[in-house]
């Protein structure tokens, strides 16, 4: 193990001295725990530092310091500002997880094509707000950073790459007219041009108007800059010059996603040019002509699971599209659970004896205890010494109840989405009824069926979500045969002293496969029928079925005959679901009717 240097013990000597005063510039009243300063960048990889010479962890409210790369860069002696710049980020912008899942999803829809440079536009983004803040209020030296770090390059391979970065020179000039600095300051006044001065001067003027709501003006921020990432795409060498700035890239590294499915009105209506927006411009005449997605951006909205993916990959968390999906359908099936069941507690029917108190004149005769009055005195003095018994009610023991259990088949064969990329009503709709059964106290089986031997299915009946839900949120996409021996095997050796089951389809007129034979030659019906009579708590089937489904057709006939003969000699409940989105609606009846107590 490597000893540090004296220089290297100076250094971190100084930097941990400036952690105080980097917390004051906030506030005195700002509190977070110690930075953690890496000596080498061996020690920063270990901590999930790399490129950048600083970061934040959002998970643990950390900063991290590469304090080699502080040294190769020539910053060893702004310890305040760095420091103060990271602690920035966490009481600032974005100040957490879910502002930064909103500030992500807002610049990705203003960057049509270009939503992989969405982390790095929104790291420029928070960045001016912060370094703006630290130099007027704080008087902290900001810009002497980026003169820094453009003298370092001046030397190295990435010098001629900042030299033909549109996104850098356009970033030094925003700073250049925000701090009143003299046009090439921060960068050569030949790489500007006239259009990119009055876009430079429309992006200080954002900063300045919407410092206090800064989220709002996210979209707008990355519409600016849009023509010059396009202009910087196809060169990739000259993203190096913005590459030791990224120190939000993985952020939201190790946090649990909550918060980044909804889509909010301004998240759509924002993503303009700043130009466009009267309190930048100052032109209060714009007329902007209404648009189709201007005129949908109403509340209530939400985002594909794939996108929902796209936000949680760009903010740093790492996960496979089922563990996202997994986390994408409880969120959203939370707010439709039936509510936590209460048990009122049952009053004794019979009387308690709870002590004695006084009998006085004009009661009952027949209520004084005369036992108890004459072993307080021989004597009876009416309203003095007299006393009758107190009864009150106790409350009395809980009888319980025994919930019934869910067995859930759901359908995913080829006609079916795939809930991991597009919504899914199937699995939306099944997840709620599943975690109402789990929270009235149930347990659960799901089986998720397609083609031939293709299921997925939970360990029986279980209270674990997590299984359900990775069971609801798979995938198969083949042909449609129902799993008959499933159903066999759940039911052929059941007890009578099991707990009832309901036995729960969605599906669309594919369920009629249930009716098949199996692989052994028993008869769908038969199996259908020993499983309705052995559950004893009913079945229903959720189907994608036209409304008058019920009607024969000359090419529609053997579907409405099953179904009608399963619903009249088995007893089988059919739902009609016209329409996908309608499963909702279905799955809210169907658990306050099962669940809710």
């Amino acid at each position: 193990m490597n000893t540090p240097s004296t220089d290297q013990q100076t250094l971190l000597a100084t930097w941990q001295a400036a952690w105080p005063q980097a917390l004051a510039a906030w506030s005195r009243f700002t509190r977070l725990h110690h930075p953690l300063l890496c000596e080498s960048r061996v020690e920063a990889a270990q901590e999930g530092l790399s490129g950048s010479f600083a970061m934040i962890r959002l998970v643990d409210q950390s900063v991290v310091v590469d304090l080699e790369g502080i040294q190769q860069l020539g910053l060893q002696d702004y310890a305040v500002e760095i420091l103060a710049h990271e602690v920035g980020h966490h009481v600032f912008a974005p100040g957490s997880v879910t502002e930064q899942f909103r500030l992500l999803a807002r610049i990705r829809r203003a960057l049509p094509t270009l939503e992989k440079f969405a982390p790095m536009v929104a790291n420029l983004y928070t960045d001016l707000y912060i370094n703006d803040r630290l130099h007027r209020q704080a008087s902290l030296r900001m810009a002497d950073i980026y003169l820094r770090l453009a003298q370092h390059g001046k030397d190295q391979s990435e010098s001629a790459a900042a030299a033909s970065s549109q996104i850098w020179a356009m970033y030094m000039r925003i700073y250049e007219h925000l701090w009143k600095l003299e046009k090439g300051s921060l960068i050569a006044s030949q790489a500007v041009s006239t259009e990119m001065d009055t876009d430079a001067w429309l992006g200080a003027r954002l900063i300045r108007v919407y410092a206090g709501d800064w989220m709002r003006a996210a979209g707008k921020f990355a519409t600016l800059l849009l023509p010059y990432l396009i202009a910087d795409n196809e060169a990739s060498a000259s993203q190096q010059a913005l590459a030791h700035l990224h120190d939000t890239r993985d952020a939201a590294a190790g946090c649990e996603p909550i918060g980044a499915q909804d889509i909010e009105a301004d998240e759509i209506d924002g993503a303009i040019h700043p130009a466009s927006d009267p309190l930048v411009s100052g032109v209060d005449d714009i007329q902007t002509e209404p648009t189709e997605t201007t005129a949908s951006s109403s509340s209530g909205q939400t985002r594909e699971p794939y996108e929902y993916g796209e936000i949680l990959r760009a903010a740093g968390i790492r996960m496979t599209d089922h563990e996202i999906a997994i986390r994408y359908y409880r969120e959203r099936a939370l707010p439709h659970i039936v509510p936590f069941p209460k048990r009122p507690k049952p009053q004794s029917p019979e009387p308690q004896l709870e002590g004695l108190e006084q009998w006085d004149i004009g009661e009952p005769f027949d209520e004084i205890d005369w036992l108890q009055t004459l072993l307080q005195s021989p004597r009876p003095i009416p309203g003095l010494t007299t006393v009758k018994r107190a009864y009150g009610n106790e409350q009395g023991k809980d009888p319980g109840h025994i919930p019934v259990d869910l067995d859930m088949y759901v359908d995913s064969s080829g006609s079916m989405p795939n809930p991991q990329t597009h919504t899914s009503y199937l699995t939306l709709a099944g997840a709620i009824i599943a975690m109402s059964a789990l929270r009235a106290g149930s347990r659960v089986q799901v089986t998720l069926w397609s083609g031939k031997n293709e299921t997925l299915q939970t360990r029986g009946f279980v209270r674990d979500d997590a299984e359900i839900l990775s069971v609801l949120t798979g995938f198969f996409g083949g042909g449609t045969c129902f799993p008959i021996p499933r159903m066999r095997e759940t039911y052929m050796n059941r007890k009578p002293a099991d707990r009832a089951v309901h036995i729960l389809m969605i599906s669309d007129d594919g369920i009629t496969t249930m009716f098949d034979k199996d692989e052994l030659g028993n008869s769908g019906w038969d199996v259908s029928a020993r499983a309705m009579e052995v559950a004893r708590a009913g079945g229903s089937m959720a189907l994608n079925l036209p409304s008058n489904w019920e009607q024969e057709s000359k090419y529609y006939a053997q579907v409405p005959r099953d179904l009608k003969r399963a619903r009249d000699e088995q007893g089988w409940h059919i739902h009609a679901i016209t329409q996908f989105e309608h499963l909702m609606e279905f799955a809210r009846i169907f658990s306050q009717q099962h669940y809710l107590r």
